[in-house]
């Protein structure tokens, strides 16, 4: 019972919602939420469900003694993502090698493992379109196509500040998620 009061105050804290929010949005008594996260009660069927819903977290992360949050763990594996600096397509084996050893083992990263994952596909898929595109465009002398690589240096820009705006907000507490939800590849 002390566990699953304590996990559901961390994840509504890394959410970033107040004890009044998360009775909102999952339409619960707000003293309910007060007794569950101070141990008072224990949250059952329905009321845990809903909570769950709401922090978008699985019921088996809460009940589940095993699993814990590796704030550290997830630091790092934002900031995998920058092995596209060195390594082509290091965006996406890194990140995948460490979301597939840890997802079911830290609360919270098997959800930011596949949206990480799922933007650096499309961004590795765009990016390589673009590069062939501007390589073309080069070959057969084409001066009205260099806006394709201020494109290029847009995107090798955004991929290196997501992450690290990611993990500023994670040192903060701030488990939101910062990578835009695009097409989930991923699940």
């Amino acid at each position: 019972m002390n566990e699953i009061g304590q996990k559901i105050k961390e994840a509504r804290k890394m959410k970033g919602l107040s004890q009044e929010e998360l009775a909102d949005l999952a339409k619960i008594n707000l003293r309910t939420i007060q007794r569950i996260e101070t141990n008072q009660n224990e949250p059952r069927g329905k009321t845990l469900n809903l909570i769950c819903n709401v922090l978008e977290i699985n019921t088996e992360d809460i009940l589940d003694y095993g699993k814990h949050i590796d704030k550290n763990y997830i630091i790092f594996f934002h900031l995998s993502v920058l092995t596209f600096l060195f390594i082509p397509i290091g965006n996406i084996i890194l990140p995948l090698i460490l979301w597939l050893t840890k997802k079911d083992k830290i609360i919270g990263l098997k959800n930011i493992g596949a949206n990480v994952l799922n933007f650096q596909i499309i961004w590795t898929f765009i990016t390589s379109i673009i590069v062939i595109g501007y390589a073309l465009t080069k070959i057969m002398h084409y001066e009205t196509y260099n806006f394709l690589g201020y494109i290029f240096i847009g995107l090798y820009l955004i991929n290196i500040i997501i992450p690290i705006i990611s993990v500023i907000k994670i040192r903060n507490n701030n488990f939101q998620k910062s990578y835009p939800k695009l097409i989930q590849i991923i699940k």
